[in-house]
């Protein structure tokens, strides 16, 4: 039997070239009887964990590799020389432990330092660092294939004696067969300097995708990474069918003159040897206090801690006595216990620490998030703020002593203050030991069909219509070729789909791109390089390149340190209401406030952290919420899962009406009872487990991972011993069965208590700024959404429909953010667009210097032109800052205009010095002539404050056909939010940018955003529909706009448009009105009902008035839920003969 190795490959991680699974590789190449293979993914190591464990699950001994770039120069130039690569290919194998640290050091380095269109390494850093290192000497874009192929013996020569020099005999010559004739060329040469340098050869294929029949699917890959299509020529391809993963026997054929080159493989193979180090943490050192050692130093700062927080603990309770004070000490102490035996002290006091520091910095922190909120030390290091006894949380579903792993402890920081927390860790343990964590994106199903259309050069409408058939539920494309008729019959009948769907389906699920985790952070012991290889994120921050799976697999601390936005929002109005001489604090809220629940219990709770979906507003509205503990369940409740399954309208029933509330068991009451008997929460899950059934902590903990799993087996298996032990606490078997039944059912969805008891309290806390401190809790929200413009459309509108006056922005009042004045909000400066935080901070610090500006030509001349430039000005003037000067918006734009175009060419000779607008010097000003020019007009001036602001301020130009829009349809942007999917709708808007694109056929189509007094929201508008309206969609006028909604993954809605008309044209229809009058005194009931049939069949946009002549009286009735076409009234008379008389009229309603 022939053996061989492969020592070239690259995985899905050579993103967007390779496409080779992990568990399908190694299947494959047990069913090639294969010992050994390796990874050589393109400069990167970023799957070699995930590589090394998977393989040896599949009995295959891994190969530790990577093909690296290496420059022809230094690593640290960047520069390119005509004629000379930027970087070539070369093969490295770890050997051994230390090939393996130096191949972090060498891979790491060549990120981080040597980055120039690709990570390039140099021949100094492999001298420094080629212990345990092996080399084999690449493709045809390697160095001397490179130089071979350019036929230069004498430099072919010198780098096969340079690279001698740096590996040794740890040099192998690479030969592969790939049916190019520049390879047969680097092939023959090879062999020649194999013979006269001693050096081995071996056999490889560079693989880049499993099977041959991949390979269409491998190029279309390679046209995704490029932007091309196949149809382009000159499009990157590989021009052959063989760079797949060979059996021996393909591999031996190709090479049957050079046996050697298969048996050196499995030399290699043996020459390679890198064990992972798993099961040891790798955890900072940290300072104790003198004379103790770092559990008993953790244990003292623990009870340090519960002293600190006993105060806080006894006053939530109505009646405190010393067993309560026992309970409290025993979780202490167990926990202490737990904690010490696992080795986690270390991570709790680093946790601890850099959480102090933010508080200590005036950095708000939340209170919790995830499991940790169950643990009682964790509350007294102050690492949460939630009483995991009071809330009857779990310690075990955070650490569990049967089940050790790491911690995992998810901070919540302000968003403006995590990048100094960040900072802090950083400078506290070193730079070179904190980094933060790559994350992979992948193609998803629908992206992969529409990614592979695009390459293929298939219409956009057409891969779009076959990607929208593919639902999230699907779960893949083959299980929508399964279950979704549609795409059953195109598969089946129509050739190109079928070749769309079977390229999508090879690509579908590969990481597509990398980037930074948004949480992720992770400190080490020594150097992140001892453990990791690491590059740069976009931003030039340092990033590992293993995952966060892996980093925690390798023993590495990981820790989330999320930016949440509504931190800063509740610690901007706690500073707004301080200005306003009122203290609050905000962690010390009472948690029974009427104010507050009265608030949820309307739905009013846009803005309200967790609450302000529409979805979760009629929830509340039906719940209606009376004690904290009703706010903790909707966290939960409020997913998929739970929606579908009746357990919301279940807990809604029975928190209503209490006689509903039942239980199989007494047993039950003590742990369902604040959900009305509903299993929502994991916890309560375990504790069924436990106190009805004697499960151990570690088994109860395994059932709720089985029931969230949904793990067949294991259900039955728990199931029998769930009823076993029910049957020894005296439960029924009949009982036993109903609720491990009930539990099975509603244990899928369960949801983290802990979770839901810190996040609930944010909920909480926001609700109650809302309640009492609207004004400026509406402040602080729009400071926090200036660069969502949809946001800011919705809270002004928001506001003023609360009766919430809005002041504009205002040169002498406005500050940066918005804040408070006589109880109204004044717009701030950061809300205006193209105004940066250096602009403002300049004009700010100006403004304070002069005690105000006293005319716009002081303001230009203290102002200096370089920090605020023509566009800042503009803006500033558009946006109506100078409005209070005495000047018209007309007459400052015309003086920035004049003026800063002829101050940007003097500039250009007084660089270095400072100057105002009008070109002087800052210690002097001079007065500049006002020109005499009419102001701008309404609607002028609504576009500059569009163009400044991102939305209408003074008044939207749909305002005044507010009422004419009601009647015409019940949508606006923001109640498509409520619609499903396939929704026929209706929107009356304006277009406020317009994208577009031209299809591969040279049609064009567009994206447009659609603007009301509302929001906004995206439409797509087809090439046929477009052709026609082009001229109308760029007229700025109403368009009255009918088309289906479709939604995004995250419920985002658009709408794709089916028809566009000028709302003034239905303006002018809905000017007509048909007056009905009724002749006959016996027109009775039967006949009304048949008359409103007739007129809902009628539809149109003309109103109807009813006349009726009773007893000589005339009385008049307008059907204000009725309009008809007004040219079809003859239907009226057909239907009623005699008994109508039917007129139409003009009215008057344009606005």
């Amino acid at each position: 039997m022939t053996e061989f190795v492969h020592l070239h490959l690259h995985s899905q991680f050579s993103l967007l070239d390779g496409a080779i699974r992990f568990e399908p590789l190694f299947d494959l190449a047990n069913q090639y009887n294969m010992k050994a293979c390796s990874i050589t993914d393109h400069g990167n190591m970023y799957g070699v964990i995930d590589f090394y464990f998977t393989a040896r699950q599949f009995g295959i001994k891994p190969i530790i590799g990577c093909e690296a770039y290496i420059s022809p120069r230094s690593r640290l130039e960047q520069v390119r020389i005509k004629g000379e690569d930027n970087a070539y290919h070369i093969v490295l194998l770890a050997m051994n432990n230390e090939g393996y640290k130096n191949l972090l050091k060498i891979i790491s380095s060549a990120h981080l330092e040597g980055f120039y269109y690709v990570p390039r390494i140099d021949k100094d850093l492999l001298r420094a660092h080629n212990e345990g290192l092996l080399c084999l000497t690449a493709c045809l874009k390697g160095e001397i294939p490179n130089q071979i192929l350019k036929g230069d013996e004498k430099s072919v020569k010198g780098k096969v004696e340079e690279y001698l020099s740096i590996f040794g005999d740890r040099l192998f010559f690479e030969l592969q067969d790939n049916g190019l004739d520049e390879q047969r060329k680097i092939n023959e040469t090879l062999i020649d300097l194999s013979r006269f340098y001693g050096v081995p050869i071996v056999a490889t294929n560079d693989c880049h995708y499993l099977r041959k029949e991949e390979a269409k699917a491998h190029e279309l890959l390679l046209c995704i990474q490029t932007g091309k299509t196949m149809i382009d020529k000159d499009r990157l391809s590989f021009k052959s069918e063989e760079f797949y993963f060979k059996s021996p026997d393909e591999v031996a054929r190709a090479f049957s003159n050079y046996p050697e080159a298969l048996s050196n493989t499995l030399k290699v193979a043996e020459m390679c040897n890198v064990t992972m180090d798993v099961g040891t943490y790798h955890f900072p050192e940290l300072k104790v206090e003198d004379g103790l050692d770092l559990n008993a130093h953790f244990e003292k700062k623990c009870w340090d801690g519960f002293k600190g927080r006993v105060g806080r603990i006894q006053s939530s309770y109505e009646d405190w006595t010393d067993e309560m004070n026992r309970k409290y000490e025993d979780r202490l102490r167990y926990e202490l216990d737990v904690i010490k035996q696992t080795g986690f002290a270390s991570y709790f006091l680093i946790v601890a620490d850099f959480i102090q520091y933010a508080k200590s910095q005036g950095i708000p922190v939340g209170p919790g998030r995830g499991s940790a909120a169950g643990s009682l030390i964790a509350y007294c290091l102050r690492i949460t703020d939630i009483d995991p006894i009071k809330y009857d949380l779990i310690f075990e579903r955070f650490l569990n002593p049967e089940r050790i792993s790491m911690p995992d402890i998810d901070v919540d920081f302000c968003k403006k203050g995590r990048e100094r927390v960040i900072q802090y860790v950083t400078e506290k343990y070193g730079t070179d030991n904190v980094a933060q964590i790559i994350t992979f994106g992948t193609m998803q199903s629908k992206g992969a069909v529409r990614d592979v259309g695009r390459a293929l050069g298939m219409p956009y409408a057409e891969v779009d219509k076959i990607a929208k058939l593919i639902t999230s539920a699907d779960k893949g494309i083959a299980k929508a070729i399964q279950d979704e008729p549609q795409i059953k019959e195109l598969y089946q009948t129509d050739e190109r789909i079928k070749e769309l769907l079977d390229n999508a389906m090879v690509i579908e699920g590969l990481a597509r791109h990398a980037s930074t985790h948004a949480a992720g952070i992770v400190i080490s012991n020594k150097h992140l390089t001892e453990h990791v290889p690491l590059c740069r994120g976009k931003n030039n921050e340092t990033v590992t390149q293993y995952h966060m799976k892996v980093i925690e697999k390798i023993g590495l601390i990981k820790m989330d340190f999320l930016g949440l936005e509504t931190l800063t929002i509740m610690d901007d109005t706690v500073k707004l209401l301080k200005g306003q001489g009122i203290g609050l604090d905000i962690d010390n809220l009472p948690l029974d406030d009427k104010k507050t629940y009265e608030l949820l219990s309307s739905g009013n709770t846009s803005g309200v952290f967790q609450l302000e979906s529409r979805g979760m507003k009629d929830l509340l509205v039906k719940l209606k919420p009376s004690k904290f503990d009703d706010i903790m369940p909707l966290i939960a409740l409020y997913r998929p899962g739970p929606l579908k399954s009746g357990m919301v309208e279940e807990f809604i029933k029975r928190k209503n009406n209490p006689s509903l509330v039942k239980y199989e068991t007494p047993l039950l009451k003590q742990i369902l009872d604040d959900t009305y008997g509903v299993t929502i929460y994991q916890e309560q899950i375990m504790k069924i487990a436990v106190v009805l059934a004697n499960f151990s902590i570690k088994d109860a903990d395994a059932l709720r991972k089985a029931m969230s799993k949904k793990i067949p087996e294991q259900l039955e298996s728990y199931k029998d011993q769930f009823i076993k032990g029910a049957l020894a606490n005296s439960v029924s078997l009949e009982a036993a069965k109903t609720i491990y039944d009930v539990i099975l059912r509603f244990g899928e969805y369960g949801f983290n208590k802990s979770h839901s008891t810190a996040y609930g309290l944010v909920a909480y806390q926001t609700a109650y700024l809302k309640a009492h401190h609207q004004v400026p809790y509406y402040a602080a929200i729009l400071t926090s959404e200036v660069n969502n413009t949809d946001k800011m459309i919705q809270y002004v509108t928001e506001c003023r429909e609360s009766g919430i006056e809005i002041l504009p922005p205002d040169i002498n009042e406005s500050n940066k953010a918005f804040t408070i004045v006589d109880n109204k909000i004044r717009f701030g400066l950061s809300g205006i667009k193209n105004v940066g935080d250096a602009a403002i901070d300049h004009i700010l610090s100006v403004r304070e210097e002069l005690g105000g500006f006293t005319s716009f030509t002081q303001f230009c001349s203290k102002v200096d032109s370089r920090k605020a430039n023509k566009k800042v000005l503009e803006s500033l003037a558009k946006a109506g800052c100078f409005d209070k000067m005495g000047l018209k918006r007309s007459q400052v734009l015309s003086i920035i205009q004049e003026k800063l175009d002829k101050l940007q060419k003097r500039d250009q000779k007084n660089g270095h010095q400072q100057m105002d607008m009008f070109g002087t010097t800052l210690t002097s000003a001079q007065s500049v002539e006002i020109p005499d020019i009419e102001e701008l007009s309404h609607s002028e001036v609504l576009a500059g404050e569009k163009e400044a602001l991102g939305f209408y301020f003074s008044q939207h130009p749909l305002k005044p056909y507010e009422d004419l829009i009601r009647q015409v349809t019940p949508y606006d942007s923001l109640k498509l939010k409520e619609t499903d999917p396939s929704d026929d709708v209706n929107i009356v808007a304006i277009v406020n940018g317009c994208k577009e694109i031209v299809t591969k056929k040279g049609d064009r189509m567009a994206y447009v955003n659609l603007e009301d007094t509302k929001g906004i929201v995206e439409a797509i508008i087809f090439p046929d529909l477009y052709a026609k309206n082009v001229l109308v969609i760029k007229d700025d006028k109403p368009l009255f706009i009918t088309g289906t909604v479709e939604k995004a993954e995250d419920g985002t809605p658009k709408i794709r448009v089916k028809n566009i008309t000028l709302f003034d044209n239905i303006v002018k229809e809905m000017g007509k009105k048909v007056i009905i009058t009724i002749l006959c005194d016996d027109f009775v009931k039967n006949d009304l009902k048949k008359l409103r049939d007739v007129l809902l069949s009628l539809g149109g946009k003309a109103s109807v008035v009813m006349e009726f002549r009773l007893n000589g009286e005339k009385a008049t009735l307008r059907l204000k839920d009725i309009r008809i076409d007004h040219t079809k009234t003859d239907m009226l008379l057909k239907h009623f003969l005699n008994g109508l008389r039917v007129e139409v009229a003009d009215e008057t309603i344009l606005p």
